[in-house]
Formats: C-alpha cells, sequence, structure tokens
C-alpha cells in the first residue's frame, strides 16, 4: 500500500462519517424515480388500462407542457415496448387521438433501437441493421401523423431529430427537423438534447460543431432554464463518452466554464426538485471528474435520492456507481482534512437538505439459528435486532441506533446489506434481505459474503426481461435447493403488486413467512416474541467476543442488558492464557533472538484475552457499585 494511503487512513476514520452526514442513506437512492402520476399512469397501462395514461397527457398537451410532455411520452412509450396491448387498445378505440399517435411514434423508434441495441456500428450484424431500417422506414408516417394532429405540439420533431440520427439522414433533413422544432418551442430542452447528439463527433457531427451548438443554446437562455446545462451535456459526452484529453480539440476552459454555468443553474432549483436531477446528476459527475470534491458533495446534497442512469450508467450499474461516486467524494474530502481538525460545517451538512424520499424498510432471513447470526455478525458495526424463524432460520433487522459508529456509515450500501454481506461471509448459509419503498420491493441474496442475485419489483417499470429472470430465478433456486427455478420466473417477471410477489417468492423459496407489519412500520422484530438484540460493537469488542465459547449469550433482551455471568472455567482459562502470553510477550521484547512478529504476536494475544477479562469484569464492578448506592 502507497505511504500516503496508510497516512490518509486514519483521517479517513476518523472525520469519514462525519462528511455528508446529512445525506440520504443509500437505501433510499432510487434510480430515475418517476413523479406519482406518470407511475400510476404506467402501473395502470402494464395492467391493461390506458385511462390514466390518455388523462395525463391529454393535460400536458391542454398545457402545453412541452418538457414534461415529452419526458413522459418516452416513458409511456418504454412501457408499451414490453406490453403493447394497453395502447393498441387505445388506438382502437381512438386512432385519431394525438397523445396515442404520439406514444406510438414514441413506440416506433424504441422499436427499431430495441433491435440495433446500442452498441458501435462495428459490433451490429447486417441483419440487425436491415430491420433497424425497415421499422425506422415504417416510422415515418406515424411522425407524421403525430405532428399534423396537434400542429402546435413540438415533441414529434423531437421524435422525428431521433429518427433523422438513426437513419442517416443528410444535414439538409436534420435542419428542416430542426427548424419544425424550434418555431414550436425555440427553447424546447428536449429538442436541443436530441439535436446535440446528431451534432457529436460520433454521429454526423464534430466536438467543436457540439460544444458551439450548445454554447449558442445556453447564451440564449433565460436565466433558470434547463438550457444552460446543455454545454454540460456536451461537456460529458467529450470527457465521458469520447473520453477528450487534455490535448483534445476542446479547451478545458470551455469544459470549466460549463460545470460553473450548470452550478448557477442548479441554484435555481430548490434540493431534490426531481426536474433539475438529470443536469444535477452530470454536474456531479462533472465535479468529482475535476477533483472540485466539496463542490460536488453540495450538488450530492442537491440530489438527494434522485439517481439517474445517465451519466452514471457509463460506468456500470448506474445506482451502485452513484452511491460509489458519492462515498468516494465523502473520503476524498475526510483525507484532506487534518487528523485533530475538526471539519467545518461546509462539508458536514450545514447546507439545505433535499428530501430522502419514502421510508426504506428492511428485513433480513438468514438461513441460521439467531445464536449463528450472532457469532457472525459481531464486526458488522451496526446493532441487529434478531428473532427466531423457525427451527433452522432467523429474522434479522436493523436496531434503532442513536449514534451509528463510523464504520457504519462507511459500508457503502444500506447498512442491513452491508451487514449480511459481513455475517454470512465464511459461512456456508445464505440471507436474503427484503426491501420495501414505496409501492416497490425487492431482494438482495447474499450468500458467502458476496451479493448472489437481486430483483427489483416496481409496478411503473416494464416486465422484466425472460432471460434475466431465469438467470435470478437459477441462482435463487440453486442457493434454496429448488429442483425447478421455472415457477420463480413468473414471479420475478410480474411487476404488478410488488409486497405480494415478494411474500410469495418467500413462500416459493420455503422461507418462513414474512412478519406482520413488514413495510409498514420500523422496527418491525420489535414485538416479535423472542427476538434479541444484538449491541454494536467496537472492532476490538468485536474480536474479543468472537471467541466467546457460548455465542447465544450475544444476545440480549434491550440495549444495556448484559449476558449471564461467565462460569469459573471460563476465568480460569482466559485468566491462564493472559498471564501465559503476558509474560511470553515481556520475554520477547527484551530477548533479542526471538524476533519483532513474535514479540507483536504474543503482545496482541495478551491483550486479547486482557480485553475479554475486563470486558466481564468491569461492568459487574459498575452494577455492584450501583448496589451499593
Amino acid at each position: 500500500m502507497p505511504l500516503r494511503s496508510l497516512l490518509t487512513m486514519p483521517r479517513l476514520f476518523r472525520h469519514g462519517s462525519a462528511i455528508g452526514a446529512d445525506l440520504p442513506p443509500d437505501e433510499a437512492v432510487v434510480l430515475d424515480a418517476r413523479p406519482a402520476p406518470l407511475r400510476a399512469a404506467v402501473s395502470a397501462a402494464t395492467a391493461g388500462d390506458h385511462g390514466p395514461a390518455r388523462e395525463l397527457l391529454a393535460a400536458t398537451r391542454l398545457g402545453a407542457e412541452w418538457e414534461r410532455r415529452s419526458s413522459w411520452v418516452g416513458v409511456l412509450a418504454e412501457s408499451a415496448l414490453h406490453t403493447p396491448g394497453w395502447l393498441d387498445a387505445w388506438l382502437s378505440e381512438s386512432p385519431e387521438d394525438p397523445d396515442a399517435l404520439l406514444v406510438k411514434a414514441e413506440l416506433c423508434i424504441h422499436r427499431a433501437w430495441a433491435i440495433r441495441t446500442g452498441a458501435r456500428a462495428r459490433h451490429v450484424s447486417r441483419d440487425r441493421f436491415r430491420a433497424f431500417f425497415a421499422l425506422l422506414e415504417d416510422a415515418v408516417p406515424v411522425i407524421g401523423a403525430a405532428a399534423e394532429l396537434n400542429p402546435d405540439d413540438p415533441v414529434p420533431w423531437r421524435i422525428a431529430l431521433t429518427h433523422a440520427r438513426g437513419s442517416q439522414a443528410p444535414r439538409e433533413v436534420f435542419d428542416a427537423y430542426w427548424a419544425e422544432a424550434t418555431a414550436r418551442a425555440p427553447h424546447h430542452y428536449g429538442c436541443h438534447a436530441t439535436a446535440l447528439q446528431y451534432l457529436c463527433d460520433k454521429w454526423y457531427g464534430s466536438h467543436e460543431e457540439m460544444f458551439a451548438f450548445a454554447e449558442r443554446a445556453a447564451a440564449d437562455a433565460l436565466p433558470g432554464s434547463k438550457l444552460n446545462a446543455l454545454p454540460l451535456a456536451a461537456a460529458v459526452e467529450y470527457d465521458v463518452v469520447a473520453d477528450g484529453t487534455e490535448d483534445g480539440p476542446i479547451d478545458r476552459s470551455r469544459i470549466t466554464a460549463a460545470v460553473d454555468r450548470a452550478l448557477e443553474l442548479s441554484s435555481f432549483y430548490e434540493p431534490g426538485d426531481p426536474e433539475a436531477a438529470g443536469f444535477r446528476n452530470e454536474l456531479a459527475l462533472m465535479l468529482v471528474l475535476g477533483q472540485r470534491f466539496e463542490e460536488a458533495l453540495d450538488v450530492f446534497r442537491a440530489i438527494g435520492a434522485h439517481a439517474r442512469t445517465q451519466p452514471w450508467g457509463y460506468f456500470g450499474d448506474a445506482r451502485e456507481e452513484f452511491l460509489e461516486f458519492r462515498t468516494g467524494v465523502r473520503m476524498q474530502i475526510a483525507s484532506r482534512i487534518p487528523f485533530f481538525a475538526t471539519p467545518p460545517p461546509s462539508v458536514t451538512g450545514s447546507a439545505a437538505v433535499a428530501p430522502a424520499g419514502p421510508e426504506v424498510h428492511l428485513l433480513a432471513i438468514a438461513a441460521a439459528t439467531p445464536a449463528k447470526v450472532a457469532e457472525a455478525a459481531l464486526l458488522c458495526g451496526v446493532p441487529l435486532r434478531i428473532a427466531p424463524a423457525g427451527a433452522a432460520a432467523s429474522y434479522v433487522s436493523l436496531a434503532p441506533d442513536a449514534s451509528p459508529g463510523k464504520r457504519a456509515s462507511l459500508i457503502g450500501k444500506d447498512r442491513l446489506t452491508g451487514a449480511a454481506d459481513t455475517f454470512t461471509t465464511g459461512e456456508k448459509w445464505s440471507a436474503l434481505v427484503l426491501r420495501r419503498t414505496g409501492d416497490r420491493a425487492g431482494f438482495t441474496l447474499l450468500h458467502k459474503g458476496k451479493e448472489a442475485a437481486a430483483h427489483e419489483w416496481d409496478p411503473a417499470a416494464p416486465v422484466g426481461e425472460h432471460t434475466a429472470a431465469a438467470a435470478t430465478a437459477a441462482v435463487l433456486a440453486r442457493v434454496y435447493g429448488l429442483p425447478d427455478p421455472r415457477p420463480l420466473i413468473g414471479l420475478l417477471r410480474s411487476p404488478d403488486a410488488p409486497a405480494r410477489r415478494q411474500a410469495d417468492l418467500v413462500a416459493a423459496l420455503g422461507l418462513p413467512p414474512l412478519p406482520a407489519g413488514f413495510g409498514e412500520r420500523a422496527d418491525v422484530l420489535a414485538t416479535v416474541a423472542d427476538a434479541r438484540l444484538l449491541e454494536r460493537r467496537g472492532l476490538l469488542a468485536g474480536m474479543r467476543d468472537t471467541m466467546a465459547d457460548a455465542p447465544d449469550r450475544l444476545l440480549v433482551a434491550s440495549p444495556g442488558e448484559r449476558p449471564a455471568p461467565r462460569p469459573l472455567r471460563w476465568w480460569l482459562t482466559r485468566s491462564l492464557a493472559f498471564v501465559f502470553f503476558a509474560t511470553a510477550a515481556g520475554y520477547a521484547w527484551w530477548s533479542p533472538g526471538v524476533g519483532t512478529l513474535r514479540s507483536v504476536l504474543f503482545s496482541l494475544l495478551a491483550l486479547a484475552f486482557g480485553a475479554q477479562l475486563v470486558g466481564q469484569y468491569a461492568p459487574g464492578v459498575r452494577r455492584h457499585r450501583k448496589a451499593e448506592k
């Protein structure tokens, strides 16, 4: 390990928990969260009812809410790509409805790109390209009809601009579509962002043309308009997608100016505003890449729980990347604060805090007895409530913790999943961490200290892909010894009624039923019979207790309660071990022939056994003194 890393580790441990302590917890972060009306419309459409979608889009048309209309049409088209029945019914009922035709036009583009995929052209087969261009050709009359039925609407022309990019339309066609779009809405961000892609280097323009276009649009925009973030989108395209270099065609001052302009734009929006989440996620990334960590932390605060697929999806799993970048910013700031200094309020949480989103409910079902779970969870750094769940399983939940320890704040994922990661490491048994957030439900399977599978049911999301569901079902069947994974696939692919699907999956895996009230109240195990508390321990105390010869004694009924007194044999063996290793350590340090490694080893063993004795003796002395008073 480099010397610099060794020097910064104490600072990370000391200050890490304080930096960004006001950020929403990891478990509250939701990827591509949608407003309630849109979620309800997509959920109803997936179930076969197009009524809410029809009313939603009619309101955007009558109110000329073009930005919202553009975004919502894309989401509804994505839903129709996987469950087209509701849109077919809508068109059959109202073939001249401008909103239904608009969704169909967007759907045609989605179908074409689903065939082509998002891969680079050299990785797409000829057959796929032929199908892609054929579907784009079929989309032309649909886009034209949508434009004719609502002449004031710029959204059909935004779709036409996407069509031009895919169909390799010449510049004069693109220019014609662009003129139609801007004639209807000169400052429409969606149209500008789509045009930016056509003009970028990887399609039909260049880095210089892309930046010039974005900078002109921002210069003409009103204060507070999202067009002020268009140069930031160009910067992401250049720096992240195209991997621009210091000596590339774009001067770094233009990147800096784009970031600064977006920072100013962010100040026009309230913390947690979902309308600003798109450019704020891009802004946070660019600030991190520019090593402007304090400003990035402020932007992460403003983002709150609203993570977005772009730009984090460029690096891997978007939600995980968002959380890792956010944790990395905290650690970078902590590593720069002197060990004995106090972190300034600007990095500990004095800024306005964004709403954390809906409450998250977590519960784990571990395939081991409470005593075994307690023994394995000693070093997880969080207090746990553990209850028996049948003969050989346990319910595990987070216990209330007024002052979380430093390790708990640095886990990097939700604390129960992090704890399950710890207590399944080195064990043959697994743990299924279940979560419910609003109307969503999901799980993460931890097996041998690794995430083996994960899934989320979202009523507003498209039906899951069969291949992904089959892979997840196969893992679940293997871990839980099921002969046939096929019944699990249907449960995983059904997005409706997430809570019921989750409960059905638990039953299908042969696990104990979920406790009453899960998903409705916090600390659901507090009222469960025989539930016990595993108190949070420091690192040394956890190491000490791992040597306990009766792991069930680690569980207590309430905070502050201590296990029953140790038997005489325990005191005798630990005392003899302490005397032996303390003597050996003293001899080793004063004898030149023993060596440093053995000296340190004997000292650590002496300290470990001494800590065990003190840990048992001190509470008894305190209780005795209280009794005398």
